[in-house]
């Protein structure tokens, strides 16, 4: 019965959590073996028929098996062969021929591999880069001496070398001389690769409009290509290696291009600027880019989310619980919804809207890729590749709604409203101006008036120790505590006296206690006692009885002395606060 209460529990929990859930879980392969990033998978409508595809350009094993994957639904539709490892892909049109049928550009090394109809249509190769001379010569008078060969090219390594003299120094001594003469007759050639890839409207701001491809290199080159003839219709130069594109704007009308560095530092490109037009400086490197209207939001190493304007200044900043593995931008035109995808190392998706985290999503392991858009017919789909290879599509529901506050725990919205603060008076600005002018004379008053305070403080406790009239005795032979309570209304009141030797080992004997109030006033069942053997530790409750003979509702003070027989001062003195007798008062 245990067991089937149980089972009915965890059933009705999970009905309840897909109920609250904004998400319908659609789709999970966790055997896909899709492994790929975000910048590798796109969705794309490939037959122009109004279902988009999901297309992804899988790793494989890092050496072999790289494809082009094409996904219709949950089954696979088609793959293609690739000849080295995807840097990126991206869907985009080329002509404004009939049907209008997008081409997918797959970057892999120092090539763009154009694919219209999922068949190979174009190869694009990048230029080559320039040799240096000194490399150049040091190859040319090459002839048998290979030790001389990598000598020489150890010396003027700090130049940028071509891969056959990369490859050369990689070498084992036996190696070397075997392929200086494999490769000595041979010219030599410097190649780059490419890093990251966008596209951007020609231009038409249109969705169907023609865009051009958008190409970063490892050289800190970014080229801008005509769809067409893929020719290089511009270039421009980085400080350091491009690895995050974001692209926006027209080509022919106005253009900006967000680029994420190595050197932990953004750039931003516009149009007629071969240099960067302004350079935002981040504490750690970037993992993540996603423009989201006018704004950059920046994902980083150390766990934390920046946004930035369009001009490099900081908006707010949001931290993690776990560090970023892929981002993405979640747009929802139909409602007007933009916010940005997390995926985070603890297999969570976070979705931010401004620096607010407005929806959370589990997952089974953790996420490398995110998209979301249209897939098949439906808008609001979200596809997710998991670093097992596995493969998650959900649904948004028709009747999600993400509220703008920010569902993490934190202070309340109240705190960043900024306070009406009056502006400054004339009085205030005279002040202030004095303060200013006589600064010294007020400090040396101020310390003045703060050393005679201390003096009459130090005094004071001097004086009390000295007349042992504290409630702790400062004697290191008879080290006590005492402290009393009064309880009852009146006119009778029970006086309870809790005493504790606070000796390590040490116990206490041969003391006692006595009491001296106003006579007129009080009268007491017992104003002596003697205390009995204090063990260190311990608490000694001692109980007496206070009579109130006055009726005119006025109470006075009771002293407590705690001696030692043979001397004349207390060791320990407390003084008693009586209350007001309410018996006396009301009769």
């Amino acid at each position: 019965c245990s067991a089937l209460n149980l089972s009915r529990w965890s059933g009705c929990h999970r009905n309840e959590e897909m109920a609250s859930s904004k998400w319908l879980d659609a789709h999970y392969d966790p055997v896909a073996n899709l492994y790929t990033f975000s910048s590798c998978i796109a969705l794309s409508d490939l037959h122009g028929d109004g279902e988009n595809k999901l297309v992804a350009g899988d790793l494989g094993t890092g050496v072999c098996n790289m494809k082009l994957k094409v996904y219709h639904g949950t089954g696979l539709l088609s793959e293609s062969t690739l000849l080295d490892l995807p840097t990126g892909m991206v869907s985009f049109l080329m002509d404004l021929h009939e049907p209008r049928t997008p081409a997918i550009a797959v970057a892999s090394g120092p090539f763009i591999y154009v694919y219209k109809n999922l068949r190979p249509y174009f190869k694009f190769t990048l230029p080559s880069l320039e040799v240096n001379p000194l490399e150049q010569d040091v190859w040319s008078q090459a002839k048998e001496v290979s030790c001389s060969l990598s000598y020489t090219l150890y010396l003027h390594s700090e130049i940028p070398l071509s891969v056959r003299s990369l490859r050369f120094l990689m070498l084992e001594p036996q190696e070397m001389e075997d392929f200086v003469l494999l490769h000595k007759e041979q010219p030599i050639r410097r190649q780059t690769v490419i890093t990251c890839i966008g596209t951007l409207k020609k231009n038409m701001a249109d969705e169907d409009a023609v865009s051009c491809l958008v190409i970063g290199t490892e050289n800190g080159d970014v080229y801008i290509l005509d769809p067409e003839a893929f020719t290089i219709l511009y270039k421009m130069s980085l400080p350091s290696t491009p690895n995050l594109m974001d692209v926006t704007g027209q080509f022919d009308v106005e253009f900006r291009i967000t680029v994420a560095c190595r050197n932990g530092n953004i750039y931003i490109l516009r149009r007629d600027s071969p240099k960067p037009k302004y350079c935002i400086e981040l504490s750690s490197h970037p993992v993540g880019l996603v423009r989201m209207g006018k704004n950059v939001v920046v994902g980083c190493s150390h766990e934390t989310l920046h946004g930035y304007t369009q001009k490099g200044k900081k908006l707010w900043t949001a931290y993690l619980p776990a560090p970023v593995t892929t981002m993405a931008l979640m747009d929802l035109p139909t409602r007007g919804f933009q916010a940005v995808l997390v995926g985070l190392a603890n297999c969570e998706v976070h979705m931010y809207r401004d620096k607010n985290l407005v929806s959370t999503i589990k997952t089974p392991d953790v996420v490398t890729s995110i998209c979301f858009g249209r897939y098949g017919r439906e808008d609001g789909t979200l596809i997710m590749t998991t670093k097992g290879g596995g493969l998650i599509v959900k649904i948004l529901k028709r009747t999600a709604v993400f509220e703008d506050r920010d569902s993490a725990p934190g202070p309340p919205i109240a705190q960043s409203i900024r306070l009406n603060v009056p502006k400054k008076t004339k009085l205030y600005v005279d002040q202030t101006l004095r303060e200013r002018e006589n600064a010294v004379a007020m400090h040396r008053a101020f310390q003045m008036d703060l050393s005679r305070l201390r003096l009459a403080a130090a005094r004071a406790y001097v004086k009390a120790l000295e007349s042992s009239l504290t409630p702790m005795s400062a004697s290191l032979t008879e080290p006590l505590k005492m402290n009393a309570v009064v309880q009852g209304l009146g006119p009778s009141f029970k006086l309870t006296l809790n005493i504790q030797n606070t000796a390590a080992c040490r116990p206490v004997m041969n003391l006692a206690i006595s009491f001296l109030y106003d006579e007129n006033l009080y009268s007491m069942r017992t104003a002596f006692f003697k205390i009995p053997l204090l063990v260190p530790g311990l608490n000694y409750p001692i109980d007496t009885f206070v009579e109130c003979l006055s009726d005119k509702g006025i109470s006075d003070i009771i002293k407590v002395f705690v001696l030692r027989e043979g001397k004349s001062a207390p060791l320990l003195t407390a003084h008693i606060n009586m209350p007001v007798s309410e018996g006396l008062a009301l009769n």
